[in-house]
């Protein structure tokens, strides 16, 4: 039984058939909700890289598969058990959908639940995602956007933004520290030149195009370096910065075959490279773990605590997310073109409900 007031069937965004361009149709919208289940009016939702890879079939997804994992909406309905969620809230979407409960992981801390090995899936990889006209979130993940961040700043937050706030955290860099990042002038690499700013940090930021070295500077990096150039003349110059010593700790969000030792390359001794990014293969010259002591973690996203935390940052420090906005799920193809183009500078971002869009501009 459809919901008061909402219609049978929405627009939506769907992977139909692995390394095939996404359908545009109308699907059913949802119908009923399990007990921790909100269900949002999308009002924005972006592209991440990991939309590619759920399009190449990189993931066992079930087809078909309405794509993107970074949504914010409006609460139309919440599940028998939602207490933390009411109709019309502002709401930056989930990751991941009803984790069991019960395993090693959902015992553990709030960001592990993530790693649930019996989770029902991730939206926009293995459930459906927000490139539709009304999505589903699971209330236990999703967050409350604060009144300073809009709808479109949010949306990149969901994924790029989680994602990189919890590497910053894993880094451990001490306050007044030194953090690098390598693949700083890409979607989540600006916004981490920003928290990591603002947690009083210094960081180095390192890219090696153009336009991301454009962005590093815009998003207030004060110690940029082009990976272009050779590694020890990176490794040089950071050096110089860093009294002989390296950075503390380096973020690593780029998946060039190069960028995991350059991190490693850049961080002092028994330091920490912390890799988000997702080739096949992680890279690094031996040397650096065996004669260097770097230790390499990997992380994933960010639980509801750390991703609160995260908008609450965002809104207290003006952090500026950088946008591509299309209005129109129809315009979709021309995000994901401009995203493989390699020009693109931020985020692709889709409005989907201009209405909604429109009345929160015209109130800030």
């Amino acid at each position: 039984m459809a919901f008061e007031g909402i219609p049978q069937e929405m627009l939506a965004v769907q992977v139909v058939e692995f390394n095939k361009p996404y359908q545009i149709h109308k699907v059913p919208t949802p119908t009923s909700l399990k007990p921790h289940e909100v269900l949002l009016k999308t009002v924005v939702a972006s592209l991440c890289h990991t939309d590619s890879m759920v399009t190449a079939g990189v993931f066992p997804t079930k087809l078909p598969c309405t794509a993107s994992h970074e949504g914010t909406g409006i609460v139309v309905a919440v599940g028998s058990q939602v207490t933390n969620f009411k109709k019309g809230d502002r709401v930056m979407s989930g990751l991941p959908r009803n984790p069991c409960g019960k395993c090693f992981n959902c015992q553990g801390p709030n960001d592990w639940h993530q790693y649930c090995e019996h989770i029902e899936g991730t939206i926009g990889i293995f459930v459906d995602g927000a490139f539709s006209e009304y999505h589903v979130v699971d209330s236990r993940v999703s967050c409350h956007i604060p009144d300073e961040v809009s709808f479109a700043s949010a949306a990149p937050l969901a994924c790029a933004g989680c994602t990189i706030y919890r590497a910053i955290i894993v880094a451990e860099v001490p306050e007044g520290g030194w953090l690098g990042i390598v693949g700083a002038g890409g979607g989540l690499g600006h916004l981490g030149i920003q928290f990591a700013q603002a947690r009083g940090l210094n960081v180095v930021a390192v890219d090696a195009r153009d336009e991301g070295l454009e962005l590093c500077k815009k998003a207030g990096a004060k110690h940029i370096f082009d990976a272009r150039e050779s590694k020890a003349k990176v490794v040089e110059q950071v050096r110089k910065l860093t009294d002989g010593l390296g950075v503390h700790a380096s973020v690593n969000v780029s998946e060039h075959e190069t960028s995991a030792d350059m991190a490693c390359a850049i961080t002092r001794m028994h330091g920490t490279m912390v890799q988000t990014a997702q080739p096949d293969r992680v890279s690094v010259a031996f040397h650096e773990l065996i004669f260097r002591d770097i230790r390499i973690k990997g992380t994933l996203i960010a639980g509801q605590e750390y991703s609160q935390q995260m908008l609450n940052d965002a809104a207290k420090h003006g952090v500026k997310v950088e946008t591509n906005i299309f209005y129109g799920l129809e315009e979709v193809p021309k995000m994901v073109e401009l995203a493989h183009s390699g020009k693109m500078k931020g985020k692709a971002v889709c409005v989907v409900d201009k209405a909604e869009f429109d009345k929160e501009k015209a109130q800030h």
